[in-house]
C-alpha cells in the first residue's frame, strides 16, 4: 500500500527501497510498498568545546569555544551547479549524520575530535604571543580547517564564537601578562597625571595674565568710546538747538516782513548775530570735548602700557627663574642617578660574588633546616596523636559525657584559678564609699496614717525633707568634694556632726 508523508518544517525525509537507486530525500512524498521512510532534523545544534592545546613553546591553554554546526540547507547561488552541491551535501548528512542523532554523545565527539584536532596542529606551529595578538586570524585560521574536515559529513559552521584564552592551572602565563600590562598602564597614567597638572598650572598662568591684559584693555577701550559717544551727543544737540533757533528766528521775520522792510533787516542782522555767537559758543564746547577725549585716550593708552610692561617683566622673571631652577635640578638629579647606578653596579657585583661563596654553606644550611623541620612536624604529629587519644579515652570513661570532660579539662588546665585570678586583680584597690541615711517617720520610727489632720502631714513631709539634706550634702561632699552654696549653709568640719546645716 501506498502511503503520503509530510516532513516538518525543520526536517526532511529520506526514502530508500524499490525504484529508487541510492537515496530520495524530498519535504514530501508518496511511500510504496518495498520502500522506507525515515525524518531527520536538519535544526543546527550548538557545541560547547574547551580545547586544550599547546603553542610553540610548550605552553599548554585552553580555547573556550561555541560552534553552532548543522547542515547546509541553503545553496550559495542560483545556478544549476550550485543546487547539486546542496543535495550532495544533505545526501552525506542524511547518510553519516542523521542515523546518529539518536546518540547525541557520538556526534558530540566526533565534531570534539575534530575541532581539537585542527586547533592543535594550528596551535603547534605559532608562539603564544602570536596567538594572543593575532586572536582574529587564529580564530578564522581555525574555523576555515575545521570547517574543510567538516565539508566531507555534509556540515557547515552557522555560527562560531572563541571566548577569551584562558590559563590551565599552574600556568598563569595570561594571568601574569595581564599584570604586566595593569602595571604599565599605571605608571603611564602616572606620568600623564604629572604632564596634566603641569600643563593645568602652566596654562592657569597664561590664562590668568592673558585676563588681566584683555580686562585692562576692554576698560581702556569702553572708556574712549564713552568719550566719543558724550561728544557726538553735544554735536547732536547743539545742532538740533540750533536748528530750533533758526526755524524761530525765520518764522519772527516772516511776521516782521509784513510790518516793515526795516524790521525785516533788524531781523535779519539780529538773527545773523545770534547764529554766529551760538555757533562760536558751540565750537568751542566742541573744540573742548575732542580735546578731552584726546587727553582720556592718552591716560588710557598710557596705563595699558604700564600694566603691559609690570605683568610682562613679572611673567619672564618668572619664567627665567624657573628655568634655571629646572636644568639645576635636572643637573643634580642625573648625576645622582648615574652615581646611584654607578654604586649598584658594583654592589651588584659584590653580592655576586658573595652569593657564589656561600651558596654552598645556605644549601648545607637549608637540608639541615628542612631536616629538623621534618623531624619537629613527626614530633608534633605524635603529640596530637597522643593528645587525640587521651581526650577520647577521656570522654570514654566518662560515659561521652562532653560537659564533664570540658569541665575536667578546664579544672586541670587551671582556667578556674586564672579566672578567679583576674577577677580579683580587677577589683584590687577599689575602695567605694557607701552611705546610708533614714529620714524616720514619725517619734517612734513609723509614720501614723489615720489621727492626724492634713496640715500636720504636710508638716511631717516638710521636715523629712529637711531631714534628709544633712546627710545628703555630707555625702556629695566626701564623694566629690563640692559643698553647698552659700545661701544654703555650710558643713561643719566633724562629719560626725552635720545637724546644724541650715541656719
Amino acid at each position: 500500500m501506498a502511503s503520503f508523508h509530510v516532513a516538518d518544517a525543520s526536517e526532511y525525509l529520506a526514502i530508500t527501497g524499490w525504484g529508487i537507486d541510492d537515496v530520495k530525500l524530498a519535504k514530501k512524498a508518496w511511500v510504496f510498498a518495498g520502500q522506507q521512510c525515515k525524518k531527520f532534523c536538519i535544526s543546527p545544534v550548538n557545541y560547547e568545546i574547551d580545547v586544550h592545546a599547546m603553542s610553540a613553546e610548550k605552553l599548554p591553554f585552553i580555547l573556550p569555544a561555541v560552534f553552532t554546526i548543522g547542515p547546509k540547507i541553503t545553496a550559495s547561488g542560483g545556478a544549476e551547479a550550485d543546487k547539486k552541491e546542496l543535495e550532495a551535501q544533505l545526501l552525506l548528512y542524511a547518510k553519516l549524520i542523521a542515523p546518529l542523532h539518536t546518540s547525541t554523545s557520538h556526534v558530540h565527539e566526533l565534531v570534539k575530535g575534530i575541532i581539537e584536532g585542527e586547533t592543535r596542529v594550528l596551535a603547534a606551529e605559532l608562539t603564544m604571543e602570536e596567538i594572543f595578538k593575532g586572536t582574529k586570524s587564529f580564530k578564522e585560521q581555525v574555523f576555515d580547517k575545521v570547517q574543510l574536515e567538516l565539508n566531507q559529513f555534509g556540515l557547515i559552521i552557522y555560527n562560531a564564537n572563541v571566548k577569551q584564552l584562558v590559563d590551565v592551572p599552574g600556568h598563569e602565563y595570561f594571568s601574569y601578562l595581564g599584570q604586566k600590562t595593569q602595571q604599565d598602564a599605571a605608571n603611564q597614567a602616572k606620568v600623564d597625571v604629572a604632564e596634566a597638572r603641569m600643563k593645568g598650572e602652566v596654562g592657569a598662568k597664561e590664562r590668568d595674565g592673558l585676563t588681566r591684559q584683555n580686562a585692562a584693555k576692554v576698560d581702556a577701550e569702553t572708556k574712549v568710546l564713552s568719550v566719543r559717544q558724550m561728544g557726538q551727543g553735544l554735536k547732536e544737540e547743539a545742532k538740533v538747538k540750533a536748528e530750533v533757533q533758526v526755524f524761530e528766528n525765520a518764522r519772527e521775520a516772516d511776521i516782521a516782513a509784513a510790518k516793515a522792510e526795516l524790521a525785516m533787516k533788524k531781523a535779519g542782522w539780529d538773527k545773523q548775530a545770534k547764529v554766529a555767537e551760538v555757533e562760536a559758543a558751540k565750537a568751542v564746547a566742541i573744540r573742548e570735548a575732542e580735546l578731552q577725549m584726546e587727553v582720556e585716550r592718552k591716560n588710557a593708552m598710557r596705563q595699558t602700557e604700564k600694566l603691559k610692561a609690570e605683568q610682562l617683566s613679572k611673567a619672564t622673571v618668572k619664567y627665567e627663574t624657573q628655568v634655571q631652577e629646572s636644568n639645576a635640578q635636572f643637573y643634580s638629579r642625573q648625576k645622582a642617578a648615574e652615581a646611584a647606578l654607578f654604586e649598584q653596579m658594583r654592589a651588584a657585583d659584590a653580592r655576586k660574588a658573595q652569593a657564589d661563596a656561600k651558596f654552598f654553606e645556605q644549601k648545607m644550611g637549608e637540608d639541615a633546616r628542612l631536616y629538623a623541620k621534618q623531624k619537629e612536624a613527626e614530633s608534633l604529629a605524635l603529640v596530637g596523636k597522643a593528645k587525640t587519644e587521651y581526650v577520647a579515652s577521656m570522654l570514654q570513661a566518662l560515659g561521652g559525657n562532653y560537659h564533664a570532660l570540658r569541665d575536667y579539662l578546664m579544672i586541670d588546665a587551671g582556667m578556674y584559678t586564672e579566672m578567679a585570678r583576674i577577677n580579683a586583680g580587677a577589683v584590687n584597690g577599689m575602695q567605694p564609699k557607701i552611705s546610708i541615711w533614714s529620714n524616720g517617720g514619725g517619734a517612734d520610727g513609723t509614720v501614723n496614717a489615720g489621727g492626724e489632720a492634713a496640715a500636720g502631714n504636710a508638716l511631717q513631709q516638710m521636715s523629712g525633707v529637711f531631714k534628709m539634706l544633712p546627710p545628703l550634702l555630707s555625702t556629695v561632699h566626701e564623694q566629690t568634694g563640692m559643698g553647698p552654696p552659700a545661701w544654703l549653709g555650710t558643713l561643719q568640719k566633724d562629719d560626725a556632726t552635720a545637724n546644724e546645716l541650715i541656719e
